[in-house]
């Protein structure tokens, strides 16, 4: 926000220098970031005495001071016509001194040549020889100096400036016109130097965006009064009563709607100091009646609108208008003020009459009812909507605007009626019109101020200062704040303004911020802490799932993070379409943020074959991984959340290189390989793998994870019929999808660490031939056993077929690894484990071994 320092001055008095000003509201919360001089010398910026105008904080600063002596307020009294020019004018300029003739192209000027005698004579901002100015000819901000020389003829020495030139703004079309009371003579410093802050206005300090809001903090800082703005209005016309009406359709949305009449207006340009703040704002200048309502926005934080009262009259039929709020109806359009036809959703607030739409209420205006050159009575309007609803409009209709900016982030209803009445009497004296007395006012839903109380106990806890009751009271008092002191307890009623003050524990966090604030932040000592820490209890599931992700990259996965919001059509396409449909319900939002996001997910498979598709045009192999959660309908109405891993794998085994690379597709084995390491990695033993048949997997080419017998999850090749649905992918893909936290549950807590052994292993191959329906991993389990704890690994290394051993058989053969932790193992000792590994495989399986 920006913020000219003579508007603030208008409500309190300052006695720091702008550079102190800056530092204490910094330090308050509202950081400065810049201040912009306009035409003040060093000697008002509080930067004398500082070596190169050192800062106390990060604020940038920018501005050309105004020489005293060489920028004054001059007065035009004679334009002519230049004998060599068309596009040049001479003026006759009297300084306060003496009479100069001035040389220049302004166009707001030409009107008035020829015309003799200027009556009265135009009041302009003159800069004298060797004057320093803006270069208002060159982009950005150059130094010029004004020297002597001749322009078609004439010599030309001094000018009268544009806003560009002074620093102001970038306007540069024309000259300054300043008011009729501005003093010949003076210099231009004295008359309309100023500053301007501009300020960081974070959400939790919204209620700062206008002058009388930094005004206020300003006088609690700094302990001096504050000069409020008269809300006094001069009625001079008729009763507006039986003139307009309200309706109010939905309380909750717009607690509030002022309305007030002002007749006879004379729509001009607003007078230069009006439109010297405007711009030192950031806002353009339009006309009086519009300049008002972003004036009064600027200066104490209501927004308001006027409409044309006659075209709201014509409207209704010549009848008095009745003015309602409501919602859009379904297929409901407007052209607002920017003339461009918007489509309203059915949560858009409008305000109407009888015969349709007027506005978007609190964020723009109309077309039709909006103020224009032939406007003489404006109905002034003043209301207060739903924060939250305003926000929904502005992501819909994405037109931002400096009113929404304010309702968005919550303006209480109070300010309605004193924004109208500013409003009003703003108008009265730019426009000459009349009010009508009175206001027509509908406030059927009142917000209740929350109390809050606090004591200088909580003062110590919360901040480690000692306050005392009074002293508290006094801070809180600054800030408008109603404090009742009984005892050691405060009772703290926030004014109007603070919508951000909360209730309870919130309210008392809300309150120690206040006090902080105020009291400054820089005078709170450090102190250490003096509590003992208590033990750290750290989350175990937490831990392991940052584990097992820790391990999957090491494995080579890369983790993607999905949209848990979906659409159903989108989300069964990981089932093929001969698979019975997922009937399911699903949790439906009420206001989704598009059509693609209406329901919440019921597979993280469907999420990470999207992300396989959205990449697999970029990149030809990928290995993802994705943790979250699914949402299953539960018995109660919120619904069940189920923590899911999945493992997605398309694409060559290797990626090519200037070295040989293996560049074939990878399969279902690099996917069980990468399982069996994830195990690993948690300690989890036990794990065992089964065939298994599921609609989304390759038939034969699926199995099941077992943990204690328990499935944990299934994983395999992408049936054809699935990939089809994904046509970017053009590789076969191996899935997998796991019960999270069933794999979690089945990490041991505490694991034993075994030595490096020191004595050698023995290495024996055994082939054995067994029936064909046998799984390996059952005869590599009796192996183990039957060797005890001599046999430290069995790996599976051949499976054979043939004639030499039979139908309905096959051979296993199995690498198995001997070791004793003690000793190096004797053949006799080999040749008994040996022997009873044998004894038992034939008696449990009737394995034969293969000679």
């Amino acid at each position: 926000m920006k913020l000219p320092l003579s508007w603030l001055r208008d409500f309190v008095d300052i006695e720091l220098s702008i550079e102190e000003l800056a530092h204490r509201l910094t330090l308050a919360g509202l950081e400065v970031e810049e201040i912009r001089y306009v035409g003040l010398p060093l000697s008002e910026r509080g930067l004398e005495g500082r070596s190169g105008g050192h800062q106390r904080h990060e604020t940038k600063v920018s501005g050309l001071p105004w020489d005293p002596a060489a920028i004054v307020v001059g007065e035009v009294r004679e334009v002519m016509a230049h004998p060599d020019a068309d596009r040049l004018v001479l003026c006759r300029l009297f300084d306060g001194e003496r009479e100069h003739t001035v040389l220049t192209g302004a166009p707001n000027l030409f009107p008035y040549a020829g015309k003799g005698e200027l009556e009265p004579p135009l009041k302009v901002p003159y800069a004298r020889e060797g004057a320093e100015i803006y270069d208002g000819h060159q982009p950005g901000w150059e130094v010029a100096k004004l020297e002597r020389r001749k322009i078609r003829g004439v010599e030309s020495y001094s000018m009268i400036c544009s806003e560009k030139e002074l620093g102001i703004s970038e306007a540069h079309e024309g000259i300054i016109v300043l008011d009729a009371d501005a003093p010949t003579g003076q210099p231009l410093v004295d008359y309309m130097g100023d500053a301007v802050l501009d300020i960081a206005i974070t959400p939790n300090i919204a209620r700062n965006a206008n002058v009388l809001g930094v005004a206020r903090e300003v006088a609690a800082l700094t302990g001096v009064e504050l000069r409020p703005p008269s809300y006094e209005v001069n009625w001079q016309g008729p009763s507006i009563e039986g003139r307009a009406a309200l309706e109010i359709r939905e309380p909750e949305l717009n607690p509030r709607f002022v309305l007030g009449l002002i007749e006879g207006v004379e729509i001009k340009p607003s007078p230069y100091w009006v439109q010297r703040r405007l711009r030192l704002a950031g806002m353009r200048p339009i006309n009086n009646i519009v300049d008002s309502t972003n004036y009064v926005m600027l200066e104490i934080g209501e927004p308001l609108h006027a409409f044309d009262y006659d075209v709201l009259v014509e409207r209704a039929g010549g009848a008095a208008p009745t003015i309602l709020t409501r919602r859009a109806e379904p297929g409901e359009k407007l052209t607002t003020l920017d003339e461009v036809e918007r489509s309203l959703d059915d949560f858009t607030v409008l305000v109407c009459d009888a015969a349709g739409s007027l506005s978007i209420a609190g964020v723009m205006g109309g077309a039709e009812s909006e103020v224009g050159k032939a406007t003489r009575n404006v109905l002034l309007e003043g209301a207060a909507w739903n924060f939250i609803n305003i926000r929904q409009t502005l992501a819909a209709q994405r037109v931002p605007s400096e009113a929404a900016y304010r309702f968005s982030r919550g303006v209480h209803p109070a300010m309605a009626e004193r924004g109208v009445r500013r409003g009003l009497e703003l108008m009265r004296r730019l426009s000459g019109g009349v009010v009508a007395e009175g206001l027509v006012d509908a406030y059927p839903l009142p917000p209740e101020a929350p109390v809050v109380e606090i004591s200088p106990a909580d003062t110590r806890r919360w901040l480690g200062i000692d306050l005392g009751a009074q002293e508290m009271a006094d801070l809180l008092s600054r800030l408008e704040f109603e404090v009742e002191v009984k005892d050691e307890s405060l009772r703290v009623t926030p004014p109007d303004h603070r919508l951000d003050i909360g209730s309870g524990v919130d309210g008392m966090a809300d309150l120690m911020e206040e006090i902080a604030r105020i009291y400054g932040y820089d005078r709170i000592p450090e102190t250490l802490m003096s509590d003992e820490l208590a033990p750290p209890h750290t989350d175990r599931a937490y831990e392991l799932e940052e584990r097992l992700r820790d391990l999957l990259v090491g494995l080579g996965y890369q983790e993607v993070v999905t949209y848990r919001l979906t659409e159903p059509e989108r989300d069964a396409r990981w089932l093929p379409a001969s698979a019975p449909p997922d009937d399911r319900p699903y949790v439906r939002l009420r206001n989704p943020i598009s059509s693609e996001r209406v329901v919440l997910r019921h597979s993280l498979m469907a999420s990470v074959l999207e992300t396989l598709e959205r990449n697999a045009r970029v990149r030809e192999r990928l290995t993802v991984f994705e943790i979250g959660p699914i949402y299953l309908p539960g018995e109660e109405e919120l619904p069940e959340e189920q923590a899911r891993l999945v493992l997605a794998l398309t694409g060559p085994r290797q990626t090519r290189s200037w070295q040989q690379a293996d560049t074939s597709a990878m399969d279902f084995y690099d996917l069980k390989g990468s399982v069996e390491s994830l195990l690993e990695g948690l300690k989890i033993e036990g794990a065992a793998y089964e065939p298994a048949e599921h609609p989304s997997f390759h038939p034969g080419k699926c199995a099941r994870l077992l943990l204690a017998g328990h499935q944990a999850g299934v994983f395999g090749e992408l049936h054809p019929l699935v990939r089809e649905q994904y046509p970017l992918i053009e590789s076969p893909v191996i899935l997998g999808t796991f019960d999270l936290q069933m794999i979690l549950e089945a990490a041991p807590l505490r694991y034993e660490l075994e030595p490096v052994p020191a004595y050698p292993p023995v290495l024996e191959d055994l082939a054995l031939v067994v029936a064909e329906e046998l799984p390996a991993d059952r005869l590599a389990e009796a192996i183990r056993r039957a060797g005890g704890d001599l046999v430290v690994d069995v790996r599976l290394f051949d499976l054979y077929r043939g004639e030499q051993i039979g139908p309905k058989k096959k051979s296993l053969a199995y690498s198995v690894v001997y070791q004793a932790p003690d000793r190096t193992l004797t053949d006799e000792e080999v040749a008994s484990v040996r022997a009873r590994i044998v004894r038992e495989v034939e008696a449990r399986f009737g394995a034969v071994l293969r000679a």
